[in-house]
């Protein structure tokens, strides 16, 4: 598929072959061609592990220090106190059981993450079918099946991000805007590439960083040099 004009302006700024500095590259990015919206710039990270081994699984939530220029929206599974928590706290929508078939049977998905209290898991459960596949599924681990329903909404407005791997041992994620430049870009990006280092599994043998690069939503990709 031909490239458009815009694509190959910004591949010329891009050495084949070569592996840059996370700073140097961000700041090529910063001088690539300008499109008519603010592209996100994501981050890949293939490691070596196997996902298919529970205990080599990597995954995990951090909160950047300059968000990701995206306003997350948050559906709230609770009732009671913590629902009337979740609604004070900024939650976009609050519900319990009545938002099962809304979902189901709606194809309802106007939100970005779910948070729900641990009695709700059992209504959310009937959903795993669909909510899995999108990765919506709230879990203990990212800090999204918990009491705490307004550290969790706080934390997610202002710009926790989850982390995983897909089936092909690759975290793939977003950490910003184009328009962030590139000092603020640089210290997502560290704050993102520490947290992984800091998630290594015990089991994970050999090389765990394989290699590492950016791209933004329409533009090239720059591999890193990340020891």
């Amino acid at each position: 598929m031909k490239k458009g004009k815009r694509y190959q302006e910004a591949a010329k700024l891009v050495e084949n072959g070569k592996n840059y500095e996370a700073s140097e590259a961000l700041e090529i990015i910063e001088k690539m061609p300008k499109t008519k919206f603010d592209q996100t710039v994501e981050l890949h990270v293939k490691l070596g592990v196997d996902s298919k081994h529970a205990d080599q699984q990597v995954r995990g939530t951090v909160v950047l220090p300059h968000g990701t220029g995206k306003t997350q929206k948050v559906l709230v599974f609770a009732k009671g106190d913590k629902a009337k928590e979740a609604e004070e706290a900024g939650a976009d929508y609050v519900g319990a059981e009545e938002l099962v078939p809304k979902i189901e049977k709606e194809n309802w998905f106007d939100y970005d993450v779910i948070v729900a209290t641990p009695d709700m898991m059992g209504v959310i459960g009937r959903l795993g079918k669909v909510l899995g596949p999108k990765g919506l599924m709230p879990n203990p681990k990212s800090g999204t099946v918990t009491m705490d329903v307004k550290k969790a909404i706080s934390e997610i407005k202002s710009g926790k991000v989850e982390y995983r791997l897909d089936k092909t041992n690759i975290i793939h994620l977003g950490f910003g805007k184009v328009s962030f430049g590139s000092e603020k870009l640089l210290e997502n990006y560290n704050t993102i590439i520490e947290a992984i280092i800091k998630a290594k599994p015990a089991a994970a043998k050999g090389q765990y960083i394989k290699s590492v690069s950016i791209s933004t939503t329409m533009g090239p990709g720059l591999y890193i040099n990340q020891k």
